[in-house]
């Protein structure tokens, strides 16, 4: 028997490999560039048996394996001996656009590429170019019709001279709006990928870069997650250029500043940071600039994942920016004096930095009565307060503090939960659970099926639990009013930061009663106070005081809202005239 176990223990515990020269890699006959001969005298036995599996088991011969050092010198003098091409030490346009042509094909991998197109010509039939673009990006119609045919007409070049023609080419030739020179393969490479055409002539030292984008995107919408009654019903893209169009057509300022920053080292996707000078303020700027900049990552896809990575603290709960599919609320927070960020592929912007009860804001607010915006604003955080403590306090109230609650409450409550078998802690955890697969399950559902499971699963699995005895009907109710709390939190990352505290305060409530609640009120008000966005402090200007703009939590009317909000520090405090406004009202 403990031989038995040894062995067990043996197979079950890891033992590094006694091989003190280092790991061994097989070597490949493929790379090798040679097959094992088979022995003819070991053929001809093997043969004359008719049994090709032996034979090929007898005439393998086994070869020693390599270490890994000795794979890639081998690996790397091979690649020096096949390369055709003289890389520059700085990379700059050859003169011989051979020389250029062959450098494309290496660093795009040409031909296995498929999708980059070189198309060969030449210019006023006599100097030799070539035209390089990615297939699918470009407009084919600019490339076939306005670069092309001027580029080989000849009468287009009677008075060019017979150096490099580029200068020529732009002043005379080419009617495309947008061409820039450059002289760096690093600076043309991605332009290329960006989908620009880019021109290659024999004895220039320049490519020229033409702007002939025309890939397809997705038309203008409504937005999906910002649906307003009132307001603009336009919302973003995944198109970058789109998207910064749609603020440029409510901005109409020469003052609107765009940054175009490439982030991830495989894809290099565009970033966008946009800001008004003189309202922005220059160090946000700076500090946002810093962090794009900064980061160092193979592969970004959107906003969702540029947030994490430059946001201030991860292990903070409550989101560091603000992110809207919307142009007129992304327009909005430019002239609070906020940065907006949008990426390429992403149909949300974000904006930075953000405080607790701009969270709270909608574009909606703004076109209604002040009177209107500030009850929905109340009604939203009543119902945020509802969803993080009501659970918590429904625990504490039936495990600890009977004596607040009215007789008759009370004993409603214990006659409900007279035939449930669980804890009331317990009880509450599950109905939770099974609400929030009940929401995930209707948001992965495509379509009037997921919006019909939510609101049937939800009845159906309440009414079922209660009838079966596992849950009681006020917990049904307790839930209800959790979930509906939720859903009037506009910003999601702030729903799902309610969601995950109304746990924590739940388990409070369930070791301490109202103790434990006020206890972890404070600590998620601490959290919250330390908090801070690019160097704004989230709870602000409450904590640390400030003076409060009277479009914090409470909407005065908008002759009133005259200074800009103070935490920003803007350069350009003030927003309008109060006292011409409070005469055209």
């Amino acid at each position: 028997m403990p031989n038995l176990l040894t062995k067990i223990v043996g197979f079950l515990k890891y033992s590094r490999p006694n091989n003190e020269e280092g790991f061994e890699l097989l070597e490949d006959k493929y790379e090798q560039g040679k097959t094992t001969q088979m022995d003819s005298s070991e053929y001809e036995d093997d043969k004359s048996q008719n049994q090709q599996k032996d034979t090929h088991s007898k005439s393998t011969k086994i070869r020693k394996p390599i270490k890994v050092e000795d794979w890639k010198s081998k690996q790397n003098s091979n690649a020096k001996d096949k390369s055709s091409i003289q890389t520059p030490s700085v990379s700059n346009v050859f003169k011989d656009v051979a020389t250029n042509k062959q450098y494309i094909e290496e660093i795009f991998s040409m031909p296995r590429n498929q999708d980059v197109v070189i198309r060969e010509f030449k210019i006023a039939r006599k100097t030799k170019a070539f035209l390089v673009f990615v297939d699918g990006m470009v407009d084919k119609t600019s490339v076939n019709q306005f670069i092309l045919p001027q580029l080989m007409d000849p009468d287009n070049f009677a008075d060019a001279s017979n150096s490099c023609p580029i200068d020529y080419i732009i002043d005379n030739v080419l009617s495309i709006t947008q061409l820039t020179k450059a002289s760096d393969f690093n600076e043309i490479k991605p332009q290329i990928l960006n989908g620009l055409s880019v021109l290659f002539i024999d004895e220039c030292s320049e490519a020229l870069m033409m702007e002939t984008r025309g890939f397809e995107k997705r038309n203008i919408d409504k937005p999906i997650a910002e649906q307003v009654v009132k307001g603009s019903q336009e919302g973003f893209t995944e198109n970058l250029r789109t998207n910064i169009t749609l603020l440029r057509r409510i901005i109409k300022n020469e003052k609107l500043i765009t940054e175009i920053i490439p982030t991830g080292k495989l894809n290099k996707v565009n970033s966008a940071i946009l800001y008004i000078e003189g309202i922005t303020n220059p160090k946000i700027v700076e500090e946002v600039r810093r962090r794009i900049k900064k980061i160092d990552t193979d592969f970004i896809a959107g906003n969702g994942m540029l947030e994490q990575l430059i946001e201030d603290d991860y292990l903070m709960p409550f989101p560091q920016v603000v992110s809207t599919e919307r142009p007129d609320r992304a327009a909005s927070f430019l002239v609070e004096g906020q940065v907006v960020i949008i990426t390429e592929g992403d149909p949300f912007a974000m904006a930075a930095p953000v405080t607790f009860y701009r969270l709270f804001h909608t574009s909606e607010d703004s076109m209604l009565r002040w009177q209107y915006g500030t009850f929905l604003r109340i009604i939203r955080f009543i119902g945020v307060m509802s969803a993080l403590l009501i659970p918590g306090l429904y625990v504490a109230l039936v495990l600890y503090h009977h004596e607040m609650v009215p007789s008759p409450f009370l004993e409603s409550i214990v006659k409900s939960r007279e035939a449930v078998p669980f804890p009331t802690i317990i009880e509450l955890l599950l109905m939770e659970l099974a609400f929030e697969l009940v929401r995930e399950g209707s948001v992965r559902i495509p379509g009037v099926i997921g919006q019909t499971l939510g609101i049937v699963g939800a009845l159906i699995l309440g009414q079922v639990a209660v009838q079966a005895g596992l849950v009681s009907p006020i917990l049904i109710v307790i839930i209800a009013l959790t979930g509906l709390g939720s859903f009037t939190m506009p910003n999601f990352s702030m729903a799902l930061a309610i969601r995950i505290l109304r746990f924590l305060f739940v388990f409070a409530a369930g070791i301490a009663g109202f103790y434990g609640i006020s206890l972890a009120f404070i600590v998620v008000a601490a959290l919250a106070c330390y908090m801070k966005s690019f160097g704004v402090p989230f709870l602000a200007p409450v904590a640390p005081s400030a003076k409060i703009n009277p479009d914090t939590i409470i909407r005065q009317p908008l002759f009133n809202q005259s200074m800009r909000s103070d935490p920003f520090n803007t350069p350009n405090r003030k927003r309008n005239d109060k006292d011409n406004g409070g005469d055209a009202k």
